[in-house]
């Protein structure tokens, strides 16, 4: 059930062009928070779907998320390497899954091919006052 929840939340991220409410590009991968909702029963956290889009061979740069952030990603196209903090870096390929738990340290995020884009779609519960929910590394 869980799954098919996620899957509708994958599909309705892409194809819900009127959601887009914030969108930013940066260096090879463009970033766009397709669903924004406080949740009903959960006072003062909300879910938000961000869709990461990488060109080939595009990255992200290491990162944190709000303490308050649990992350679970889909790859909905092509293959991501991840590491999470000192973990292994991991491919992930189109129907994969992979979680962040608050705190955690996204070391590499990026396209597994040089040749292929990759996409991936991040459902965050987080606090609904959070305004950044990706801090890069300085």
């Amino acid at each position: 059930m869980f799954r098919t929840f996620m899957a509708a939340t994958a599909l309705t991220a892409v194809l819900g062009g009127a959601a887009v409410a914030h969108d930013t590009s940066a260096g090879d991968a463009k970033v766009t928070i397709v669903y924004d909702q406080k949740l009903p029963n959960v006072p003062g956290k909300s879910m938000k779907g961000v869709l990461v889009e990488y060109a080939p061979g595009g990255t992200s740069p290491a990162h944190t998320h709000p303490n308050s952030a649990f992350i679970y990603a889909t790859v909905l196209e092509g293959a991501i390497r991840s590491q999470v903090n000192s973990g292994p870096v991991t491919t992930y390929h189109a129907g994969e899954s992979f979680s962040e738990f608050p705190g955690d340290h996204h070391a590499v995020s990026e396209n597994a091919s040089k040749t292929e884009p990759a996409r991936l779609l991040a459902v965050f519960v987080v606090d609904t006052d959070e305004k950044n929910i990706t801090i890069d590394d300085k």
